[in-house]
């Protein structure tokens, strides 16, 4: 495993290497599905993945749990439902509470523009290095993709008064809740390379 950031650290220390490829695919052929199985693996270099995976997942562990949900959301390679929801949800939270007063209707909206503007955040950040360019940086394109996913239906018109602030509102939560669940797992990289 290599430190060499928050992000590919966190999905790094959940990574459940298989043994062989091939017999992952054989697997999934005569089940139709994913089996993990437990080997013992004899060698130095699991060892050391293993010691440097529970130092880091032993930071993780010290988060609350609506920054370990957006976490495991951002960067876990195992991603359930709940813990989506849960992140969904911690970062609508945080949007409303720093968000004027509005009507019922815009605020139902307002939970698909959140979950849209996570995906986004996701995608850019993917990797570890968050070099993707944001997928849905337009408007037209942003509407477009919450109209075939969720079937939610915005107005083009005045969307920089009536939707613009909410999305960057969206993308400002997104990066502190990045910052809090990166921040424990940064500062045990820093400990780890300090001590080597």
């Amino acid at each position: 495993m290599q430190l060499n950031s928050a992000r590919q650290a966190w999905h790094d220390c959940y990574h459940v290497a298989w043994d062989s490829q091939g017999s992952f695919i054989e697997q999934l052929g005569l089940l139709g599905a994913m089996v993990q199985t437990t080997e013992k693996q004899r060698h130095a270099g699991h060892a050391a993945h293993q010691v440097i995976a529970g130092q880091v997942q032993s930071a993780i562990g010290q988060l609350t749990a609506h920054v370990k949900a957006f976490g495991n959301f951002m960067y876990s390679p195992r991603l359930d439902v709940d813990t989506k929801e849960t992140a969904e949800e911690s970062v609508f939270i945080m949007v409303m509470q720093r968000s004027p007063r509005m009507t019922a209707a815009k605020r139902e909206k307002l939970e698909y523009v959140v979950k849209g503007v996570m995906a986004r955040y996701r995608y850019m950040h993917q990797g570890g290095q968050s070099a993707n360019d944001d997928p849905l940086a337009s408007p037209e394109g942003f509407r477009a993709w919450l109209d075939a996913h969720y079937g939610v239906r915005l107005e083009s018109s005045n969307w920089d008064r009536d939707w613009g602030g909410f999305v960057s509102l969206g993308f400002e939560c997104c990066e502190d809740l990045d910052k809090e669940a990166l921040s424990p797992v940064a500062a045990a990289i820093y400990e780890m390379r300090r001590a080597a």
